[in-house]
């Protein structure tokens, strides 16, 4: 009778074994359970940790709760502004309801890699070439929102959308080249042209304080001479300033008078000659011989 009533003890601490062992299930803490019983979704969600569910007619399906990088295939279109570019992204997401990402959608993240595709290419051709480039915090944004709007009726929130690279044709590249070396062109005959108005500026108030005063332009002019000889040249080009032959032709003596005096002087009245007579009784003045011959008269008889 005892080793009856042992048989029958181990026999049923061996069925609550396999019983346990086949309801024993452990949910990792990034995973949350979902229950099926005949089928039908039960309420409760299991929580991280040992759980137990009846054999054969419950199902628990886990579910990970992390965030998932995906990245979404390059995508070519064209923009608004008729350029023909290949772009890629990524996409950052996670399950926050587990039952509705079992219930809602087949496959959650198949949907979140087939709806970013398609929100990709919608947004490049919305888009222009510059936007693609240098403002892509705004389309990140937009398609954050076009996935973000589907997406929490399946259970899941998007988390971040990156565009990562944007591939343009050869031609384009060259082009843009181009336009980027004639804008830094531009820009630095701007800065050459306003450093000249400068220098300008500060040289003509320059020549103001030298014309007040003339020592200071032989003192520079000293200055120009030393910084020249410093280098050792050969050849020393030494300038005359113009105030200098003004000042020397103010000081040679007669150079001025001679010229005035030139410019008033009368020329000179023609010479008179005289002729005395025979007698010698008188003389009579002859002012000017240089007219019509006279024939003399003949003497009388």
């Amino acid at each position: 009778m005892i080793e009856e009533l042992l048989m029958a003890a181990a026999g049923a601490a061996a069925a609550m074994a396999v019983y346990t062992g086949a309801a024993a299930r452990i949910v990792k803490q990034y995973e949350r359970g979902v229950v099926f019983r005949f089928g039908r979704l039960r309420e409760d969600v299991r929580t991280p940790g040992f759980t137990m569910i009846v054999p054969v007619v419950d199902r628990l399906h886990k579910v990970n709760m992390q965030i998932v990088t995906m990245p979404v295939p390059a995508q070519e279109g064209i923009t608004r502004d008729n350029v023909t570019v290949r772009v890629d992204a990524v996409v950052y997401f996670k399950v926050v309801d587990a039952a509705e990402a079992l219930i809602r959608v087949e496959d959650y993240k198949f949907a979140v890699s087939q709806m970013a595709q398609t929100s990709l290419r919608s947004i490049i051709g919305k888009s222009d070439l510059d936007d693609l480039l240098s403002n892509r915090e705004k389309l990140n944004q937009g398609l954050e929102l076009m996935l973000d709007s589907p997406a929490i009726g399946w259970g899941v929130q998007i988390d971040r959308v990156e565009i990562k690279d944007v591939s343009l044709p050869e031609t384009m590249k060259r082009s843009m080249a181009r336009q980027a070396e004639a804008d830094r062109e531009r820009r630095a005959r701007v800065i050459n042209a306003d450093a000249e108005l400068q220098a300008s500026k500060k040289l003509a108030e320059a020549a103001g304080v030298m014309s007040a005063q003339p020592a200071a332009l032989q003192l520079r002019l000293l200055q120009t001479v030393m910084a020249v000889s410093a280098e050792k040249n050969s050849t020393l080009v030494l300038p005359i300033p113009v105030e200098l032959l003004r000042f020397l032709e103010r000081a040679t003596p007669g150079a001025g008078a001679e010229e005035t005096d030139g410019a008033a002087t009368p020329p000179p009245a023609p010479p008179v000659y005289q002729r005395g007579l025979v007698d010698g009784a008188g003389v009579e003045p002859v002012e000017d011989l240089t007219g019509a011959s006279v024939e003399p008269a003949p003497p009388e008889e």
